[in-house]
């Protein structure tokens, strides 16, 4: 391997975006465990954008996304990566009312808060929704074309000169006077000045190997399913629980499938998760109980890991004590919908440069000081 200024771990949107930012400024080698990329929690994302949703540091940061994914297109030459569908956020019971009610009294003031909406007015964005005692819509929502942006910023990477080593798991990383030096299982190293931490739910198992502190990152299992319609809706907004006990949109224009979740979240280890059929169940069980469209049978279900801080918001950075490498992990559900403004802004931080005007956080508020808080 040749010497980097920036050691990258992890080939996720994570890291391919980060990677891709860096690239603009320093000379960047990406390791990647797997044989290849994306093969874990980015491949497996729910793949939709939705201001206002998260903490308020995502929020921020996913509301800055907007525009970064329309100029990324152009400037990646690829196809638009967003496409318009509307999120309508619907109560059925006490718990989703309070939810809902919660969610609109934190977000007053922010540029992207749901507008509230009459159960009759939600039951007509959303007709094979029974009735809901209430709603809001979040207009300007889109679905992502996750692996058309994860593959962009790859190329994006190569054509600033980054380097990518996939079947590169990480065996140890020790100083090397000012440096890192960085060792793999098969025998390879590489030293730099920096390290970026971008390996998701393995973030923390990668920093002890430098002997570095953890920032309490615990991941959850995530169920999603596609299930047949037997009678097609036809275009629908995504539909949300406020309180996160079920999602749903249609697959397809014609609404002949549903990709649906029963909004679970299962602690485990770092790993490759397998979809639990209880889980699968009650996902379907949940939406069959607020649409009545008939769903029995599910085609295929996946699982992924959402990884999370203590407080729900992105780590971004070293902690003082270890100099040069860098935390770039607790990207939770947000992390595909946030990836380019998140990756400008990690960038700032590894470079020392200016954070970008339109995003409006500081290095401070992402640091892994505050982490433990």
């Amino acid at each position: 391997m040749r010497t980097p200024d920036v050691v990258v771990i992890g080939g996720g949107i994570a890291g391919a975006s980060i990677a891709y930012e860096i690239a603009a400024h320093r000379s960047v080698v990406l390791l990647e465990a797997e044989s290849a990329l994306a093969m874990h929690t980015t491949a497996r994302s729910a793949a939709t954008w939705i201001p206002g949703h998260g903490t308020a540091a995502f929020r921020a940061l996913t509301t800055a996304s907007g525009p970064r994914f329309i100029a990324l297109a152009e400037e990646l030459d690829a196809p638009r990566f967003l496409s318009p569908r509307a999120v309508l956020w619907a109560a059925f019971d006490d718990d989703g009312e309070r939810e809902l009610e919660l969610m609109l009294a934190e977000r007053v003031g922010e540029p992207d808060v749901p507008a509230r909406l009459t159960s009759a007015e939600a039951r007509r964005l959303c007709p094979v929704l029974r009735e809901p005692r209430a709603g809001a819509l979040t207009e300007n929502g889109a679905d992502i074309d996750v692996m058309g942006l994860h593959q962009a910023f790859v190329r994006g990477l190569r054509r600033r000169g980054g380097e990518i080593r996939t079947g590169a798991r990480i065996a140890a990383i020790e100083r090397a006077g000012q440096d890192w030096r960085v060792r793999t299982t098969g025998g390879e190293e590489v030293t730099a000045p920096d390290v970026v931490d971008a390996a998701g739910a393995w973030a923390d198992v990668v920093a002890g190997l430098a002997g570095v502190p953890p920032v309490g990152l615990q991941a959850y299992r995530r169920t999603i399913a596609i299930v047949p319609v037997p009678t097609p809706t036809g275009p629908l907004p995504m539909v949300s629980d406020p309180a996160e006990r079920f999602y749903f949109k249609n697959e397809d224009p014609e609404g002949t499938t549903l990709l649906l979740s029963p909004g679970d979240e299962t602690p485990l280890a770092p790993g490759d998760p397998k979809p639990d059929e209880l889980d699968v169940a009650l996902g379907l069980e949940r939406v069959e109980e607020v649409t009545g469209l008939g769903l029995r049978s599910v085609r295929t279900a996946w699982a992924g890991l959402r990884t999370f801080a203590p407080d729900r918001s992105p780590v971004v950075g070293p902690w003082p004590e270890h100099p040069g490498f860098h935390f770039f992990a607790g990207q939770g559900g947000s992390g595909v919908e946030s990836a380019p403004a998140l990756a400008a802004l990690g960038a700032a931080v590894v470079t020392g440069t200016s954070v970008p005007a339109d995003i409006a956080l500081s290095a401070d508020q992402v640091a892994p000081v505050r982490a433990q808080m």
